[in-house]
């Protein structure tokens, strides 16, 4: 956004900072709090500090002391959010699925030895093992509205196991190695902790194949409709419900899907699902229940497990869900693509916000960064559906006073579904 712009929502943004100040040791630091969420969401090509401090009229130094070394809790800050999130969700209109949880992550490359977490690894965002950091994310959908509320950072064992490498970069003793799925279930409890609502939670195949992820879900009571690979093992159900012996040896799910009796004899259900800026996709599917290997047995009840064909790419998906047998197949697919969503959240945070620009060597420096981060797309998440409620969509951003053409875009690119 423009100055002109920026001051155009003026009210409306330090309306919606003025809960997240008190996170933030001393009133001196409150400005610096505002400089840079201000900073975060203006049209500066690149949103690291130095260009954001002399946007704001700030010493470039004062801005990357207020990053690193200033009282103020970042932790504060995002149950801040979520609170903020769970308060709006109530008001948001939503349809029969409710709102759902999105588990993902992404990535961005760094160059060097020093940013924290950084070593050569995949990375999502170049589909290719490179040097760069990875950070796990729980985002949230409910109608059109569309945000993330929580982001950490992996760590790799290769840093965990070197504390004085962690301890040079800020690292606190207690922050350890913890695989991917174990910090998506940590994430998944601040946000019950904070109030917000998930009615489902969905996930791509990375968690999907994680038998303690899948596990950790039902312990939490937690709905979910998630991808797994083809060779995800599993049982098809006795028509007696009997659950098979420990010794039993499961199959992969693409020879149940092609052998059980259940998906067989079964013909394909044609869904449609619609999307909001792009052409609605069809697709077939069938399901039935089965029994899911933990690895070190069966699940304790039968559960969904869902093959779904599209015709038109040759996309063939599996997924497996924990939610009761009588609930509608179709209710299951439109949950497991909300998925779409927080990937749509990850690139307007990258392409607008700056998510990625960080440039430091600190560990607290760079969560306080991603969390800033995420308060700025939560105003812009805001924003877009205050817009919604005051026009239609061809008009949105049309009755705001002195707002150029980029904000509807930007409020537009947050609410569209790609």
């Amino acid at each position: 956004m423009t100055e002109q712009q920026l001051q155009a929502l003026g009210p409306a943004l330090t309306r919606y900072l003025e809960p997240f100040l008190f996170c933030c040791g001393y009133t001196q630091t409150f400005a610096h709090l505002g400089t840079y969420v201000r900073g975060l969401l203006s049209d500066l090509p690149r949103k690291s500090v130095e260009p954001m401090a002399l946007r704001g009229g700030v010493p470039v130094r004062t801005l990357q002391e207020f990053l690193t070394d200033h009282l103020w809790d970042f932790g504060r800050l995002r149950a801040g959010l979520q609170t903020h999130t769970a308060d709006v969700l109530a008001a948001v209109p939503g349809d029969d699925v409710g709102t759902v949880g999105l588990i993902d992550e992404t990535s961005a490359v760094k160059q060097g030895t020093k940013t924290p977490g950084v070593q050569r690894q995949y990375l999502g965002c170049v589909g290719k093992v490179d040097n760069g950091i990875v950070t796990v994310h729980l985002g949230v959908a409910k109608g059109r509205f569309k945000s993330l509320l929580d982001a950490e950072l992996y760590l790799p064992k290769s840093w965990a196991e070197d504390r004085r490498r962690c301890r040079e970069a800020g690292i606190p003793d207690d922050i350890t190695y913890r695989p991917k799925w174990q910090i998506a279930l940590e994430e998944t409890d601040r946000a019950a902790a904070n109030g917000v609502p998930l009615d489902w939670l969905t996930f791509d195949e990375e968690y999907g194949k994680r038998p303690g992820f899948l596990a950790g879900l039902d312990q939490r009571q937690l709905r979910f409709v998630g991808e797994v690979p083809r060779n995800f093992s599993c049982l098809a159900a006795h028509r007696s419900g009997r659950r098979p012996p420990e010794h039993a040896k499961g199959r992969p799910a693409a020879e149940v899907v092609k052998a059980s009796s259940a998906f067989v004899g079964q013909r394909w259900q044609v869904l449609r699902l619609t999307r909001q800026t792009e052409q609605d996709q069809v697709w077939r599917v069938k399901a039935a229940r089965v029994w899911l290997s933990s690895g070190e047995g069966w699940s304790a009840q039968t559960n969904w497990l869902l093959w779904a064909s599209n015709d038109a790419t040759g996309e063939e998906k599996c997924f497996v869900s924990n939610a009761a047998a009588d609930t509608a197949v179709e209710t299951l697919m439109r949950v497991a693509f909300r998925r779409a969503n927080v990937e749509h959240s990850f690139r307007v945070c990258k392409s607008e916000l700056g998510f990625t620009h960080f440039e430091g060597r600190h560990y607290v420096a760079l969560l306080r960064h991603q969390t800033l981060c995420l308060a700025a797309l939560g105003f812009v998440a805001d924003h877009t559906e205050r817009l919604r409620g005051e026009k239609s969509g061809s008009d949105v951003g049309a009755g705001v006073p002195g707002v150029g053409r980029s904000v509807p875009e930007l409020a537009a690119a947050a609410a569209a579904d790609k």
